[in-house]
């Protein structure tokens, strides 16, 4: 990897990044195109998954692209979809180099792009930047490999790992520049999802609030006989998409309710007297989410990392103690050994106003 292939893929990975959480079920690519060292055109994934990052970067680079070095962080795609392939554009602009980040582990792809430009006499470089390109892409990869959405689990909990008083109070254990990153974080996911606990415990909205967004994340409640609030969730679907994962028992009344109101009503099968979330999952996932962040409850998140779905833990903690009396950030866990205890290894960690946020990515052993 040259110092010069190593710029501009970062130039491109910063690109692909706007797309996160507008663009699924497509991935959130960045394309930058460089003539004689010079940026001719840049493009990334629109929101609703097209016009592609290349595409952009080519329109943009008009004739300029002949002879031009295309920086892709993603293998461009050899299939014809809803629009034709991005590789059969590239050679047709007559790009001299493709540097790719990564091959896409998509069947419909898999190898093919960069087979395609080579054909076409196009030299091609693979793996610029790839564990980057991996850590950006990791919803599309989890959805593509494993067949649901990369799962992020986020709990705001006092220094004690409490997120409410004995009565209920938990507004607010976090300050106001921790809540603001927290609607900055929702805006970079598909969807923001939460237990059916804290739907009736606190009717939210789950919306982006404290900027104005280029699109809402889709709201997705998990709650098994769809005992829910008709409240704000109910009122606030003209601001965004909701969908209700259910039991096979949910009342019909219920669903009839929520349907008519617009949200999207989906039956889940129990396991074990409990929504399946290993099946819930594989629903969103096959219906194209790929990153959904997790606000809780306790019960639900602890449901998520028992059944191993817990990709990502981010956490805010304050500096105040609740006590044992307060109410757990988890719920039980049914641990018999520390070694049976679900492993995250440290991402990163920073100050934000009074409260101290740190992001932890599951460990992984072959």
């Amino acid at each position: 990897m040259t110092p010069t292939d190593r710029r501009f893929m970062q130039l491109a990975l910063a690109l692909a990044g706007r797309g996160l959480g507008s663009v699924w079920p497509n991935p959130a690519v960045g394309c930058v195109l460089v003539r004689e060292g010079r940026i001719v055109g840049r493009g990334w994934t629109q929101p609703g998954g097209r016009p592609h990052a290349e595409v952009r970067a080519l329109q943009q680079a008009g004739d300029e692209a002949r002879g031009a070095t295309a920086y892709v962080t993603l293998e461009p795609c050899a299939h014809y979809g809803k629009t034709p392939p991005c590789a059969s554009a590239l050679i047709a602009a007559g790009v001299a180099r493709v540097v790719s980040a990564m091959e896409d582990p998509d069947p419909r792809v898999h190898g093919g792009g960069h087979q395609m430009l080579r054909d076409a006499g196009i030299a091609v470089s693979v793996g610029v930047m790839e564990s980057e390109a991996r850590a950006l892409q990791a919803g599309f990869l989890t959805r593509i490999t494993s067949g649901r959405p990369w799962i992020s689990l986020k709990l705001a909990t006092s220094f004690d790992g409490r997120i409410a008083t004995a009565s209920g109070e938990s507004q607010w254990i976090s300050g106001p520049q921790a809540r603001a990153h927290v609607h900055a974080l929702r805006a970079r996911f598909d969807a923001v999802m939460v237990g059916g606990g804290t739907a009736r415990a606190d009717d939210p909205l789950l919306t982006v609030r404290s900027f104005t967004p280029l699109h809402q994340p889709l709201r997705v409640v998990a709650s098994q006989g769809l005992d829910l609030p008709r409240g704000r969730l109910a009122g606030s679907l003209g601001q965004a998409p909701l969908w209700l994962l259910h039991g096979p028992d949910a009342p019909e009344e219920a669903r009839s309710y929520w349907a008519g109101q617009g949200a999207e009503v989906i039956g889940v099968p129990l396991s074990d007297g409990q929504l399946d979330l290993r099946a819930a999952m594989a629903e969103l996932g096959a219906r194209g989410l790929t990153r959904v962040f997790c606000e809780g409850g306790g019960a639900f998140g602890a449901g998520l990392l028992r059944a191993g779905l817990v990709d990502e833990l981010i956490g805010f903690t304050a500096g105040v103690g609740l006590g044992s009396e307060g109410r757990p950030g988890l719920g039980a866990l049914q641990l018999a050994h520390l070694s049976d205890a679900p492993r995250f290894d440290l991402i990163e960690s920073r100050v934000i106003g009074g409260d101290l946020f740190h992001r932890w990515r599951r460990q992984i052993h072959a």
